[in-house]
């Protein structure tokens, strides 16, 4: 991160603006959401999904291990994009501007996981338990990232720096006997799946607490200066690749010696294949900081590539990219509703059994250990991203054609 101190340009100076919309931050966020969508439709579809953790190696085969550990970029990366993108914004945008805009689109993306993204997790529409997930988490950091963006630069960038580097001493905390984490505790750092009723028979899940990837937007924000003309495209290269290697470094040194950055150490499995398998099983819930090195490392890594090419390929991929929030919504409805029509397809279930379901799942027509082969969930999340494609490509062209329309950037 020392490496961000070159040629840093003073945050009040009038900079050229960027070209549009930078290719390579679409594409790369466009894989993640693509590669997300695999593990949703695992959960939904495969018949092991709600009874066995893919991640544990005495009982996963590699197929699935890395079908789900894959999935693991898919926070981070969106997470650190969108710090990344807010960044590129206040070349546009007075402070003041930007605040209130970040303070605006948090919360509404607050509203939208309480009442459309919960929804479309559980299809249940009397709310009894609403899931804080990561549109939660983009939303609460976005605006305190609204606040913190006050501050000056360096004190952002040590401010990312000791939350994603030091959450985990939090850890030392909840070893203690006796600890008992509360709902503040829980919505900070631990989450770990933590139901609280709000109500009779209502309850807020705690999934993503929102301190490490507050940190997480804040180094992606700092991070955002290198997509500026201050820099030419090989000094970008040179220090995304530096940062990449320097967090896989941190990553590799700490977890072999499990040093520090994970709540649970590995260990030596009885072959190689899953030695290596316990080695990269690292913590998301909450996310640790051993997770967050591998997976932003790699993606540092892959950035400068991705400005190399452009095909077909990265064309088509990239209309995710400039299209995740409505993507994201659309899948998770698009997901739920196929495994709805498995539901019923299978003749087996009413919908008094899908309700009952519930006190094992919070989803609605969903029963642990029925589903399909894995085999199965790939073909149907092959269909999602057709399905998707055209409706995100027609949303793409009609924000671009609309770009007056100051309601869009809330999507």
């Amino acid at each position: 991160m020392n490496a961000l101190k070159i040629n840093q340009p003073d945050m009040h100076a009038k900079l050229p603006q960027p070209p549009g919309r930078i290719e390579s931050i679409d594409v790369l966020r466009g894989i993640v959401m693509v590669i997300m969508a695999l593990d949703h439709v695992r959960d939904y579809i495969h018949i092991d999904a709600n009874i066995a953790d893919p991640l544990n190696v005495t009982t996963t085969t590699p197929i699935l291990y890395f079908t789900r550990w894959i999935t693991h970029f898919c926070a981070p990366v969106f997470v650190f994009l969108s710090g990344v993108s807010i960044y590129l914004q206040s070349l546009r945008k007075t402070k003041k501007e930007l605040s209130l805009f970040l303070f605006k689109r948090g919360a509404w993306l607050i509203l939208v996981e309480f009442f459309i993204i919960s929804l479309a997790w559980t299809f249940n529409p009397y709310y009894n338990i609403i899931p804080l997930q990561v549109i939660w988490a983009i939303g609460i950091s976005m605006v305190l990232l609204g606040l913190v963006i006050q501050l000056p630069f360096k004190l952002i960038l040590a401010l990312g720096l000791l939350i994603v580097f030091g959450h985990n001493l939090l850890d030392v905390a909840e070893a203690a006997p006796g600890f008992k984490p509360g709902f503040w505790w829980d919505l900070l750092h631990s989450g770990r799946f933590t139901p609280y009723a709000f109500g009779k028979q209502h309850y807020v899940l705690i999934v993503y607490p929102f301190l490490a990837w507050t940190g997480v937007m804040m180094l992606g924000y700092c991070t955002g200066m290198l997509f500026t003309p201050a820099y030419s495209a090989g000094q970008r290269k040179k220090i995304l690749h530096y940062m990449g290697i320097s967090l896989l470094g941190i990553f590799i040194l700490l977890r072999y010696f499990n040093l520090y950055g994970n709540p649970s150490g590995w260990a030596v499995q009885k072959n190689a294949v899953l030695s290596f398998l316990s080695f990269l099983n690292v913590h998301k819930y909450p996310p640790s900081l051993l997770y967050l090195c591998v997976t932003i490392g790699i993606a540092l890594l892959f950035l400068p590539l991705l400005e190399r090419i452009q095909n077909g390929f990265t064309r088509r991929i990239s209309v995710f990219g400039r299209t995740a929030f409505f993507y994201y919504i659309l899948h998770i409805y698009l997901v739920h509703a196929i495994a709805t029509i498995a539901f019923f397809m299978r003749g087996e279930h009413t919908v008094q059994e899908a309700i009952l379901s519930m006190q094992n799942l919070p989803f609605l027509f969903v029963i642990p250990g029925e589903g399909y082969s894995l085999g199965i969930a790939y073909l149907v999340w092959i269909a999602v991203i057709l399905i998707l494609y055209p409706l995100c490509k027609w949303y793409d062209r009609y924000k671009r054609n609309h770009k007056e329309k100051t309601w869009l950037s809330y999507l």
